[in-house]
């Protein structure tokens, strides 16, 4: 095309979607050269805000231009990423790549963001403006930017505790931030109150703890569920469940923990181990997990989703909600009590204090790569077995057998060796969770409407 019909630039212009209204047009320039990703991922080239766009994939769909005509123009095409809730075109969901015309409308999901599909003209010089949906940064250095230069100051900006609304609770982390200081003030409240500052630095280090994993899960499960599951499994280690496991497993299974004095091979206590605390606590660990999948069978839609188990981040959630249970009842229950009386004994009350402390907050951070980390793996593939049915005896032993061998392999190696090859047992563990948990979020049929993480941003 030639004259006043030659075309310049292709561009994109979101203009809405999701019911967001997008006040001021955001255009993005496409270049003859390169292709263009859209998605909520930052690595993106057209990032979409992923609180805003939830219907969006991370790597939603690619515009890639086709080589140039003889007569110097350039057509693009448009393919869907196999998104979670495909790309339409025009109204109608794209199959495989189609051309773009000018004025074509990409939907992003069914009721997602709209972009327009459009080249510019030499006699148009529209004025343009970036809207916050799209991230500035990924711009083509050829967009020019509309602004303003004004010096005047509004009343929200002096006070912006005022307008900032709903993102103060969404994206300022203000509840941990609120819970935080709760549990701050009780640790100055309770100062020289041994047991009770035990109990609330313990608490406050064992939810931080699980607030990670839950951040990596990325999943929303009712807090109040979560918490029924911690104390669950409190009340399963002081009732009578807990005498009939021990029985089984160590009395007449060969599970038996060998004391201080007896001399043991690897392979002996690591057996003994695998049957005495692998098999054993990962059991009892799960009860909360098979409590939750019953309960949840019982109850209509959404509630059965949202409160049973019918996916590998439920079983991660609840089976690291379960070990935190756990993780408090020994370490406060048993271990301090034990280091704090025997270090008073040889070294005073100051030094077993002092000890009891250090131990607690080892063990409740340790729990991310222990407890948490062997019954987080558990419950993948109890989640896993209720998606594949078919499967799920042996989709359950495999689990159960690898949690409870991760978990004698630790106990194990802090037994019979040094500090360094327990450092190599615990990233084992903590990597396995983690491959669960990346696994989990591929599986999860609910993915497009899970939370994003991303610690670090791709260079």
């Amino acid at each position: 095309m030639t004259g006043k019909n030659a075309r310049q630039n292709a561009f994109l212009r979101l203009v809405s979607g999701n019911g967001v209204t997008v006040e001021s047009e955001s255009h993005y320039s496409l270049l003859n050269h390169e292709e263009v990703v859209i998605g909520r991922d930052p690595s993106c080239q057209f990032v979409l805000d992923a609180l805003k766009y939830r219907t969006v994939s991370r790597r939603h769909a690619i515009i890639r231009p086709l080589p140039l005509s003889p007569d110097g123009q350039c057509d693009w095409v448009i393919c869907d990423l196999n998104s979670a809730n495909g790309t339409y075109l025009n109204r109608r969901q794209l199959q495989g790549s189609q051309q773009l015309q000018p004025g074509d409308r990409i939907t992003l999901g069914h009721d997602g963001p709209q972009l327009i599909f459009d080249y510019e003209f030499p006699e148009e010089q529209p004025g343009v403006t970036i809207q916050e949906a799209v991230t500035p940064s990924y711009f083509s250095t050829s967009y020019q930017t509309s602004t303003k230069n004004n010096d005047s100051v509004s009343f929200t900006q002096l006070f912006p505790i005022i307008s900032t609304g709903k993102d103060l609770t969404r994206k300022a982390y203000l509840l941990p931030g609120i819970i935080t200081v709760i549990f701050v003030v009780l640790m100055f409240a309770t100062v020289g109150q041994e047991q009770t500052n035990q109990i609330i630095v313990a608490m406050y280090i064992a939810f931080a703890a699980y607030y990670f994993i839950y951040r990596l899960c990325g999943k929303d499960k009712p807090w109040w569920e979560l918490l029924i599951c911690v104390f669950l499994t409190m009340l399963i280690l002081r009732s009578p469940i807990l005498p009939g496991f021990i029985h089984i497993f160590r009395e007449r299974l060969p599970g038996s923990l060998p004391s201080n004095q007896e001399s043991i091979t690897f392979t002996e206590l690591l057996i003994r181990m695998f049957f005495g605390a692998g098999l054993m606590e990962e059991l009892l660990k799960a009860l909360p997990l098979l409590a939750a999948y019953l309960v949840g069978r019982g109850l209509p839609s959404p509630w059965r989703e949202r409160i049973g188990v019918w996916e590998p981040l439920d079983g991660i959630l609840l089976g690291t909600a379960s070990a935190l249970g756990f993780t408090l009842v020994e370490t406060l229950g048993q271990y301090v009590p034990q280091i704090a009386q025997s270090v008073q004994a040889e070294f005073g009350t100051e030094a077993g204090q002092l000890a009891a402390f250090q131990l607690l907050i080892a063990r409740i951070l340790g729990s991310v790569a222990g407890h948490m980390a062997y019954s987080g793996y558990l419950g993948y593939f109890v989640g896993l077995a209720v998606l594949k049915p078919s499967k799920s005896w042996q989709i359950l032993l495999v689990g159960y057998f690898t949690a409870s061998g991760l978990h004698a392999l630790w106990n194990t190696t802090g037994a019979l060796f040094g500090w360094v090859l327990l450092v190599i047992v615990g990233v084992l563990s903590y990597a396995f969770l983690m491959a669960a948990i990346l696994k989990a979020r591929a599986l999860s049929p609910n993915r497009s409407k899970n939370f994003a993480t991303r610690f670090f941003n791709p260079k």
